[in-house]
């Protein structure tokens, strides 16, 4: 199972066309306290979290979650591909970081860890 969790359907929806080939199951959530509480029923193999949300951002639900279970693999989606942006993922817990320019990695990224 996989969790996306991005403000924007549209996003949403072409980050699931990316990889309804690699989970038969993805679960949907809108904004960070949607995901948490998601994370928290499903306990999904993968979180694909945006940063930018509202109320609360992607950071704050990753480390909600991660609290919570230190095991959680949670890959950060984002436009926002600086590498001062990307340090602070990874440093905060992320499983890895993906710019939402190259969206293909998240295909590549999932399938090769189920390998």
């Amino acid at each position: 199972m996989i969790l996306i969790a991005d403000d924007n359907a549209d996003v949403r929806r072409m980050i699931r066309s990316l990889i309804k080939d690699d989970d038969t199951e993805i679960i949907e959530a809108a904004d960070g306290g949607e995901a948490i509480d998601a994370y928290e029923t499903h306990h999904p193999e993968w979180v694909l979290m945006d940063i930018n949300m509202r109320p609360i951002d992607g950071l704050t639900a990753m480390r909600s979650i991660l609290e919570k279970d230190p095991n959680a693999r949670v890959i950060i989606v984002s436009q926002h591909q600086d590498s001062r942006t990307r340090d602070t993922a990874v440093a905060m817990g992320a499983h890895a970081f993906v710019g939402k320019s190259d969206l293909m990695q998240l295909h590549n990224f999932i399938a090769r860890e189920a390998a």
